[in-house]
Parts: structure tokens; C-alpha cells; sequence
């Protein structure tokens, strides 16, 4: 096992191919596009009007601080990143950028997305950014992921700010349908990563990661799936009953938290054997269905607050 309790930052010989895309790939745009679309939505749910000019550019600067977030989540993982077979091709474990220009970056545009989230928006929605960027980076990153195999519980709050973030941006401030919708990704961020963690096979065990799966072994992962997965249930139907939901959220919390249950039971049962024998086909559509479960809920939402500016849905 590769130990990377002691961090280290080597800079490989750099690549002369670097280009726009590198940065781009910096900053992490499949994680930014989840955080935009939440912060939209806990924008756009809100009950306070935003001028759409504002709400453009308020979007625009969570998802700089996202991408921010990501640069310096690549700036100090590089080590990791480059014994990981899912991320030994990122920019900075590539050698197409520099730790030192990574960290740069993230710094740079962690400034930025503060700063013009506040004069865009409200200083409060700033300070919850900065917050949240601190957050990922810091208690995320450099501590708990390296030390705990609870990293990607507590850790996941960070993944869970941004539709606060957005109802801020509207209403300066934070109401229970906020935290519900915090809470919505909270619980859902752990049965999601863990399943990704199941079928990675050996990838955190060789990047000396305390990953569940690594440090209780995958049986207690596929119980520990199935336990936040029946938690979430409620959770996601608490929230389709708080102001932002209705009959529509409703039905939406209750049909897809019956599959998400069943896909967790599924997980449950099968042993290392049969997951290997099919290339843990069951563990990878779970994966890809917990994408489609969040999507789905915060649509619902959506779709809900479409219905009540023409004074039909919610309760």
C-alpha cells in the first residue's frame, strides 16, 4: 500500500501540451455543473424574486468558487491522484500544470468568486461561499480524507452548501427549506460515493486513502449503503413537504427513494464473488442512478415552483 500520511507535492516533468483545456480540467467542471444546477435551484426556489441578472452572475461565481475548489483540491491530492487509476490523468499528477500554479489558480479564483459574490448578490451568500471553500479544501481535503474513513460523510457537507448558497443569494439568508435541501445531498453523498468506492476496486487501498471500503472492507460498505440510503428516504420526502415542495416533489421523493432503497438492498446481498463475476454491473448502476436520484429531486422542486407562480401546486 502506498502510504500518504506524510504529504508530498512532487512536480513531474511538465508536459509542453498544456493548453485552455488543462485548466478547465482544473477545475473539476463534471463536480461544478452539480453545484451550479443546486445553487440554481435553491436560487430559484426561493421566495424572493432575483432580478435574472443577478441570479446569472451569482450562479456564475458559485461555480468559480466550485471550480476553485477543485483546483485546490488537485494542487494538494496530486499524490494520490497519480497512483489512482480514475484520476492519474488530471492536469496536475499528468504534469501538464504545476502544484504551485494549481494552487495559484484556486487561490486566485477563491478571491474572485468571494468577492463578486458579494457585490453581485449579498455579503452573507459571500461569506457562506468562502465558508464552503474553506470547508472543501481544508477540512475535506487536507484533513479529514486522509484521516478518517467517516471523509466522505462529514467531508460531504461541503458538496451540500451550494443550494444554500443560492437560496442566500435570493433571500440573504437561511430558512428550513434551505437545510432541508442540505440535507437532501448530505445524506446522499456517502451511499453515492461508497458505491463508486465498491466497484474502483483497489484504488484508495493503493493511494493509502482510509475509504471505507479500505478500512472496514466492502461487506461493511454494502450494509453501511443500505442503512444511509433508508435514512435518506425521509429526509428526501421531509423536504418535498417543507415550502419548496408539493404533491409533485411528493410523489417524486416517495418513487424514487423506493428504487434507491431497492438498488441499496441489491448491493446488500451480493457477495465479492458475484460482484467481481459481473464486473459490479449492480454497484455501477447504483452509481449512476444516485446521479439521477439528486437530479430528479431537485427538478422536482423546480417543477414545483413553476407551478406555484401559476398559482397551482405546493401545499
Amino acid at each position: 500500500m502506498t502510504d500518504v500520511r506524510t504529504h508530498q507535492i512532487d512536480s513531474p516533468a511538465l508536459s509542453p501540451e498544456a493548453g485552455f483545456g488543462d485548466y478547465v480540467a482544473l477545475l473539476k467542471p463534471r463536480v461544478m455543473s452539480l453545484v451550479v444546477f443546486t445553487a440554481l435551484v435553491g436560487l430559484l426556489v426561493a421566495p424572493v424574486p432575483v432580478h435574472p441578472f443577478v441570479g446569472l452572475t451569482s450562479v456564475l461565481f458559485i461555480a468559480l468558487g466550485a471550480g476553485a475548489s477543485g483546483a485546490l483540491n488537485m494542487w494538494y491530492d496530486a499524490d494520490i491522484d497519480r497512483v489512482m487509476r480514475r484520476t492519474r490523468g488530471r492536469p496536475v499528477p499528468a504534469g501538464k500544470v504545476a502544484p504551485q500554479e494549481a494552487l495559484a489558480v484556486g487561490l486566485g479564483l477563491s478571491g474572485i468568486a468571494v468577492v463578486m459574490l458579494g457585490l453581485a448578490a449579498n455579503w452573507f451568500a459571500a461569506g457562506f461561499l468562502a465558508f464552503t471553500i474553506f470547508f472543501y479544501a481544508v477540512v475535506y481535503t487536507i484533513w479529514l480524507k486522509r484521516a478518517t474513513p467517516q471523509n466522505i460523510v462529514i467531508g460531504g457537507a461541503a458538496g451540500a452548501f451550494p443550494p444554500m448558497i443560492g437560496w442566500a443569494c435570493a433571500t440573504g439568508g437561511i430558512s428550513v427549506e434551505s437545510v432541508a435541501m442540505f440535507l437532501l445531498i448530505f445524506m446522499w453523498t456517502p451511499p453515492h460515493f461508497w458505491a463508486l468506492a465498491l466497484f474502483m476496486k483497489g484504488d484508495y487501498e493503493n493511494a493509502g486513502v482510509p475509504m471505507l471500503t479500505v478500512t472496514h472492507g466492502r461487506r461493511a460498505t454494502r450494509a453501511h449503503i443500505l442503512v444511509y440510503s433508508v435514512l435518506l428516504a425521509p429526509v428526501s420526502v421531509g423536504a418535498a413537504l417543507t415550502g419548496i415542495g408539493g404533491p409533485v416533489a411528493l410523489a417524486a421523493a416517495v418513487v424514487l427513494n423506493v428504487l434507491f432503497v431497492v438498488g441499496a438492498l441489491r448491493i446488500w446481498r451480493r457477495d465479492e464473488v458475484q460482484a467481481a463475476a459481473d464486473a459490479y454491473a449492480v454497484e455501477k448502476r447504483f452509481f449512476r442512478f444516485s446521479l439521477a436520484y439528486l437530479f430528479l429531486c431537485f427538478v422536482s422542486f423546480l417543477a414545483e415552483a413553476a407551478l406555484k407562480s401559476w398559482g397551482l401546486g405546493g401545499w
